[in-house]
């Protein structure tokens, strides 16, 4: 079987999930440019076949398409117009699949998506591939079947940050790391300024041992405080000895469809902490036992719960760790694979 995956921005996760599908398929990814705010260095197994989409124009891409020839092609959502012409010639001939992370919220353009889907989305795609469920609801409203609809789509690399976790819960039990830590771009929606005025004001109000950590770079410039340390962009083989410094994840985002890094440091065993905005909260946030989530830009309640967990004892937080990680081996790179082959499987037996 070969697999074509026509994608826009890469990362990490999502190659370590094709190098598992590599074992039993051939895998080609024909991708956009690595985005300028988000520098990633990515390293590529021989098992792998990456084109950078820069390189070809239409008429190239379609003659790849060609002497690739796919057994399944998966699109990643419908922004880039070349990628929707291309996949046309193939509809129904072979499984072409959808992945979108956009919730249905009911909104005037995706209420017009609706309407003008079977245009532009239903004559190109046999199957929607997306996160979760709030993802599927949105893939429903589109005219996706119940059946053509497959959930899972975005998978940390688990095999890494499960052995970060057995590393370093040892270390935790024996003195957990009094420091929070937040991964992602300083942009607004991110809610970065809502976690630094909730953390700081706890500073103030109730003197402690915890700090604040942040990796990330944008738009916002850092606030400067004593107990809050930035690192700026890492890159992802950079980050333990970073996060094995930390106890607890923040990700307090007024916006995040998914949010892969969410299953990140849960399968690290990190407790968490997320914003209601998160949409992998679904999936890996147990209140009170991988940890809390409070109100989108609602800074009073995320200081309550910076609170609450600064007065855990050790092994209360080692106990929502362990939870944390637990919890997180439910979507996994093996799964992820079964999900590609099961499509292909099903489109044949029509």
């Amino acid at each position: 079987m070969t697999v074509l995956f026509l994608y826009t921005e890469i990362a990490d996760y999502f190659i370590k999930c094709c190098e598992d599908l590599s074992k039993t398929a051939r895998v080609h990814i024909i991708r956009w440019p690595v985005n300028k705010e988000a520098p990633f260095v990515f390293s590529f197994s021989d098992r792998l076949k990456v084109y950078d989409k820069s390189e070809f124009n239409f008429s190239q891409l379609n003659d790849l398409l060609k002497k690739i020839a796919p057994d399944v092609i998966v699109c990643s959502g419908w922004i880039d117009k070349d990628y929707l012409k291309l996949i046309k010639p193939y509809y129904k001939k072979i499984p072409t699949v959808l992945t979108c992370d956009t919730h249905w919220t009911g909104s005037v353009k995706q209420h017009i998506a609706r309407i003008l889907s079977r245009f532009f989305l239903l004559n190109r795609f046999s199957h929607a591939w997306v996160p979760g469920n709030a993802q599927a609801q949105y893939a429903k409203k589109l005219g996706f079947g119940q059946k053509e609809i497959k959930a899972g789509f975005y998978c940390c690399d688990l095999e890494k940050f499960n052995t970060i976790y057995k590393t370093q819960l040892p270390l935790k039990k024996n003195a957990f790391p009094k420091k929070f830590l937040f991964v992602g771009r300083y942009y607004d929606f991110k809610g970065i300024t809502d976690l630094w005025e909730a953390f700081t004001q706890l500073q103030t109000e109730i003197p402690n041992e915890w700090e604040l950590w942040c990796l990330g770079t944008g738009s916002i410039a850092p606030i400067e405080h004593k107990k809050v340390k930035h690192f700026g962009f890492v890159q992802p083989k950079d980050l333990e000895e970073i996060t094995k410094k930390c106890g607890v994840f923040v990700l307090p985002s007024h916006f995040e469809p998914w949010g892969v890094v969410v299953q990140e440091y849960a399968a690290s065993g990190f407790p968490l902490v997320t914003s209601t905005a998160v949409g992998s909260n679904e999936a890996f946030l147990i209140e009170n036992q991988t940890g809390y989530s409070f109100k989108s830009k609602n800074i009073d309640e995320l200081k309550k719960i910076l609170k609450k967990i600064i007065t855990l004892s050790d092994t209360e937080l080692c106990e929502m760790s362990v939870k944390s990680h637990d919890v997180a081996q439910k979507i996994n790179p093996k799964n992820w694979t079964n999900t590609v082959i099961e499509i292909y499987n099903e489109f044949n037996k029509k």
